[in-house]
C-alpha cells in the first residue's frame, strides 16, 4: 500500500559507495520501479496506471520525449518513466491544511527530495506581501489577481512566462497566444537550457531545429554515434531501439567522459530470454573523450575521411555535395589547418583511436549520430553540432534510411512546445498567421530568453513572474542569482501539480495554481478532453488520462490560460459561429458538436476594435473543447492540417521534415551548409578541474525520485563530487574527504568571480584526468548566470571550472 511522505531531508552522512554497474535494467530495474510505484499510489492503483502508459488509448508518459513504436508492448515504460508517472499518480495530498502547519521559511529549509514527496497540490494558494504562510484563495479571486497585476505593469516587456517541456500542445498555444496578445514575445522556456544549441546549429546548418530521423530510421542505422547522452538513465526507453538496431547489425559508439552502464549491457525486461542469458552487448567501442573535446573528435572523424578521399577515392558522397550542399571548400580548408596533435590534446584520445572511429564511420552506409546536454552546454556547442552535421554530410548521410542527426529531447513535450509557438524570437511567418487567425498584431521585437529573463529580474525590468509547470528556482543556473532575481518581482504565479523549490522562493506576492496531470481525467463541458504532445522525432499523438483528479474542481493548464484570456482580452468573440460535427469516430463524443469561427480569419472580418490590440477567440468554448483549439492550430502552424482527424483512435502523424522527407534544406543558400569552425576546447589550469552537472538514477531533471544513483554506485545521499584518482592524489584530498566547490568565472577586470556548493564527498572514479562529475540542482548554485554558449546562451553547465577545497567545518 502507499506510504506516507517523508518528515526529514536526505541525511547526507549515510552515503554510500559501491562499485559502479557495468549492466543497465534487468530485474532490479523492474523491482525498483514498482516499489516507487507502490509508495506513492498502492499495488492496485499502480496496475491500473502504469498499463495505460504511452498506449494508443491512454496518456503519454510525464518523463522523457522518446517515440513510441506503433506496436506496442503491454508495458511501454520504462523505470524511470514508472517513477515518473508515480510521482505524479501519487494519493499523497498537499492541501491548505499542510500550508497552514508549514511556514514558507520552514518550505524553504527543506531539500528538494522532501519538497517533491510531500504530494498533488489540490488547491489554489495565495502567499501575501509579509505574511509567513500560503493561505486558500479561490479559482476566480486567483486569476482575477493575476489579470490586475498584468493590467497594471507600465509595458507588456515587464512580464516573463516560463514554459516546462512537459506542457501540451493545447495549453502551449494558448498560452502563447495569451502572452503575445498581452504584448510581448518574453516566452523563455526549459529549451533555452537544453537544446536551444542544438536548434540554433541545425537551423543555420540543415533549416531545421530538430532531428531528421525517426524510430525506425534507428533499426537501420549502420553506425549510430552516442555522443554526451546516457539513455540508460535519461531515456532508457531508447535502449530498446538500440538493441534492436544492433540485432539487426549496427555499430554502436559511446562517447562520454563517464562510463555508463547503460551504453555496456542491455538486459531488456520485456524480453525475459536476453535477461537470462545476460542481455546485450550495446557499444562496441567506448571514446572516453574529455569533457568538451566533442568537436575536436567530429573534426577528426572529418579529417580522417578527407585524407582518406585525397589517398583512395570514393569516400566521400561528391553527388551529393554538389548536389546538396554549399561551403564545402570552406570546411575542407579549416580541417586542413588542424593538426592532429590538437586533437589529440583536446579530446584526450590517442590518434590511433581517433582513426579507428573515423575508420569505423568511412565504412558505414548510413549513419546516425544521437547527442543530448553533454554536448549542448558549453561555450563552443553550437560550432561542435556545426562540426557533427559537417561529418554526416561528406558521406550523404541525410534524408535516407538509417542516417541523420538524433537530437535526444527531454521533457515529454519540449519540441511540441516550440512547434507552438513558445519562442522568444519567433518567425515572421508564424506571427503573421496567428495575427491573421486572431485578428490582431502581435509584437515583433525579440522577448527574454531564459538568462535574459533572469538579469531582468534581478534587475528590476520584469516585474510579474508565471512559470507554466516545472522547476524554475533548481533548473537554472547560479542558483542565489535566481533567487535574488524572483524575490525581486512583485508577483510570481507557479501552474503545478507538485510542491517544488520554485513554491518557497517567491515575489513579494505570490500565486500557487494547482493543474491537472497527464494521468488525471479532464472533464470539460464538452465532455471528457484529450490532449497531443510531440515526441522527439516530430511525431504528433493524443494523450488521455483517465484518474480521479486530486481535487473535483482542479482545472487544467488549457482552462487556466483560456479563463485568463477571458479575463484579459473579453469573454467571447464576437464573430458568428458555427456547429461543426465531431470527426467520425471520435472516442466518447463521436455525435458531439462545437462552435467554431466563420471561415474569415482576417482582421477585418474579425470585427476587431481598433483601439483594442487583442486576440479574438471565443474563450469559453476554448476551454470546454480542446478540439476547437486544435482547429486554430491546424490554420495556424504548417502540417497540422485535419489534426483532430489525424490524432482519432491512437493515431500518430508526422509532422512535415524537409531534409527527411526531400533533401529540402530551408537555409540561407536553399542547400545543406558545411561550416568551417576553428576548434575549440577547454583549457585546465593547473590545480583546477572542469566539472558537468548531471542527473542520477533517481531524478528527472529536477525531480528527485530517491537517494541512489545505483548504475554509478552512489546510494542514500546526493552530495558527491566524483574525480579521478590521479587528480585526488594531486590536489592533496583522499577518497571519502569532504571537500567545497569553489567555481572560478573571469570577471571583464581580470579578476575572478567565485561561487561555493558545500560539504561535497570526494569519490574516485572512472572519469578523465582533470574532469569532475557532480549531481544538479545542488550544483547549479556554481554555473555562473554569464556563462553561456556563444550564438544559442545555453548555460554552460558542463564546463565548470572548480577547485576543492576543504570543508569549512572539517
Amino acid at each position: 500500500m502507499a506510504t506516507k511522505p517523508p518528515t526529514h531531508d536526505i541525511d547526507e552522512s549515510r552515503v554510500r559507495v559501491t562499485e559502479p554497474k557495468k549492466v543497465a535494467v534487468g530485474v532490479p530495474a523492474v523491482l525498483h520501479a514498482l516499489q516507487i510505484a507502490n509508495e506513492q499510489m498502492g499495488v492496485a492503483r499502480s496496475i491500473q496506471t502504469l498499463l495505460r502508459v504511452n498506449q494508443k488509448d491512454g496518456f503519454d508518459c510525464p518523463g522523457c520525449a522518446w517515440p513510441e513504436e506503433d506496436k506496442r508492448h503491454v508495458a511501454e515504460f520504462c523505470e524511470n518513466g514508472a517513477k515518473a508517472v508515480a510521482e505524479e499518480a501519487t494519493v499523497r495530498r498537499v492541501g491548505p491544511e499542510f500550508f497552514a502547519r508549514h511556514s514558507v521559511a520552514e518550505l524553504d529549509a527543506h531539500d528538494d527530495w522532501w519538497l517533491g514527496q510531500q504530494g498533488r497540490l489540490t488547491q489554489p494558494m495565495l502567499l501575501e506581501d509579509g505574511d509567513t504562510h500560503y493561505r486558500p484563495i479561490s479559482w476566480d479571486d486567483a486569476l482575477r489577481e493575476i489579470a490586475d497585476t498584468l493590467r497594471s505593469l507600465d509595458d507588456p516587456d515587464e512580464a516573463v512566462f516560463y514554459t516546462s517541456g512537459r506542457t501540451s500542445n493545447e495549453a502551449a498555444f494558448l498560452y502563447q497566444l495569451l502572452v503575445r496578445g498581452l504584448g510581448t514575445n518574453n516566452l523563455p522556456d526549459c529549451s533555452n537550457m537544453c537544446h536551444e544549441s542544438s536548434g540554433s546549429a541545425l537551423t543555420e546548418t540543415l533549416g531545421i531545429g530538430k532531428g531528421t530521423v525517426s524510430i525506425e530510421d534507428m533499426h537501420k542505422a549502420d553506425l549510430i554515434i552516442v555522443a554526451g547522452q546516457n539513455p540508460g538513465t535519461n531515456h532508457p526507453r531508447m535502449l530498446s531501439a538500440l538493441e534492436k538496431a544492433k540485432n539487426n547489425g549496427a555499430t554502436i559508439v559511446a562517447v562520454n567522459p563517464l562510463p555508463e552502464a547503460g551504453l555496456m549491457r542491455f538486459e531488456n525486461p520485456q524480453n525475459p530470454q536476453g535477461v537470462l542469458l545476460g542481455g546485450t552487448k550495446l557499444a562496441d567501442q567506448f571514446v572516453q573523450i574529455r569533457l568538451g573535446g566533442d568537436q575536436a573528435l567530429f573534426q577528426a572523424i572529418g579529417k580522417h575521411l578527407l585524407e582518406a578521399e585525397e589517398k583512395h577515392g570514393g569516400v566521400i558522397d561528391r553527388a551529393f555535395i554538389e548536389a546538396h550542399t554549399s561551403g564545402f571548400d570552406e570546411y575542407a580548408a579549416q580541417l586542413r589547418e588542424v593538426t592532429w596533435d590538437e586533437l589529440v590534446e583536446a579530446t584526450g584520445i590517442s590518434e590511433g583511436s581517433l582513426r579507428h572511429v573515423a575508420e569505423t564511420a568511412r565504412t558505414s552506409s548510413a549513419t546516425i549520430v544521437c547527442w543530448a546536454m553533454g554536448l549542448t552546454q558549453h561555450k563552443h556547442s553550437v560550432p561542435t553540432l556545426r562540426d557533427v552535421v559537417n561529418v554526416l554530410l561528406l558521406q550523404g548521410h541525410m534524408g535516407r534510411p538509417g542516417a541523420g542527426v538524433c537530437p535526444v529531447r527531454g521533457h515529454s513535450n519540449v519540441q511540441g512546445d516550440r512547434t507552438m509557438g513558445i519562442y522568444e524570437k519567433p518567425a515572421e511567418a508564424f506571427l503573421e498567421a496567428l495575427d491573421a487567425e486572431f485578428g490582431f498584431t502581435s509584437p515583433r521585437e525579440h522577448g527574454y530568453d531564459t538568462v535574459e529573463a533572469i538579469r531582468a529580474m534581478r534587475d528590476g525590468k520584469a516585474r510579474f513572474f508565471m512559470g507554466m509547470g516545472g522547476n524554475f528556482v533548481s533548473a537554472t543556473p547560479d542558483t542565489r542569482v535566481v533567487e535574488k532575481a524572483l524575490r525581486n518581482t512583485e508577483l510570481s504565479v507557479q501552474v503545478s501539480t507538485k510542491l517544488n523549490r520554485s513554491h518557497v522562493v517567491t515575489g513579494r506576492r505570490a500565486i500557487i495554481l494547482p493543474t491537472l496531470g497527464r494521468t488525471d481525467r479532464d472533464s470539460r463541458a464538452g465532455g471528457e478532453q484529450r490532449v497531443t504532445v510531440e515526441d522527439s522525432m516530430g511525431a504528433v499523438h493524443a494523450s488521455r488520462g483517465r484518474l480521479q483528479p486530486p481535487a473535483s474542481d482542479l482545472l487544467s493548464e488549457v482552462a487556466i490560460v483560456a479563463r485568463l484570456c477571458g479575463l484579459l482580452f473579453g469573454a467571447a468573440d464576437s464573430r458568428a459561429s458555427r456547429p461543426i460535427a465531431a470527426p467520425a469516430g471520435d472516442i466518447d463524443r463521436g455525435q458531439a458538436e462545437r462552435t467554431a469561427p466563420e471561415e474569415a480569419h482576417g482582421p477585418d472580418s474579425a470585427g476587431t476594435d481598433s483601439a483594442s490590440n487583442v486576440p479574438h477567440a471565443d474563450w469559453k468554448a476554448l476551454e470546454s473543447d480542446y478540439r476547437g483549439i486544435r482547429d486554430h492550430i491546424a490554420r495556424v502552424v504548417p502540417g497540422f492540417e485535419d489534426y483532430d482527424l489525424r490524432i482519432a483512435k491512437g493515431r500518430t502523424f508526422f509532422l512535415p521534415n524537409g531534409p527527411r522527407d526531400e533533401l529540402r534544406f530551408a537555409t540561407s543558400t536553399g542547400k545543406a551548409r558545411f561550416t568551417g569552425n576553428p576548434l575549440e576546447y577547454p583549457r585546465i589550469a593547473e590545480g583546477r578541474l572542469l566539472l558537468q552537472t548531471l542527473r542520477s538514477h533517481d531524478q528527472y531533471n529536477t525531480t528527485i525520485y530517491g537517494k541512489d544513483d545505483r548504475y554509478r554506485g552512489i546510494h542514500d545521499g546526493r552530495r558527491v563530487v566524483l574525480v579521478n584518482a590521479e587528480d585526488i592524489a594531486a590536489l592533496g584530498f583522499a577518497d571519502g574527504d569532504m571537500v567545497d566547490l569553489v567555481s572560478e568565472w573571469p570577471r571583464a577586470d581580470g579578476g575572478l568571480e567565485e561561487r561555493r556548493a558545500e560539504d561535497f564527498r570526494i569519490v574516485a572514479y572512472q572519469t578523465p584526468v582533470g574532469n569532475a562529475a557532480a549531481y544538479y540542482p545542488e550544483t547549479n548554485v556554481l554555473v555562473p548566470l554569464d556563462s553561456t554558449a556563444d550564438v544559442s546562451g545555453t548555460p554552460t553547465s558542463k564546463s565548470v571550472t572548480v577547485r576543492l577545497e576543504r570543508a569549512s567545518g572539517v
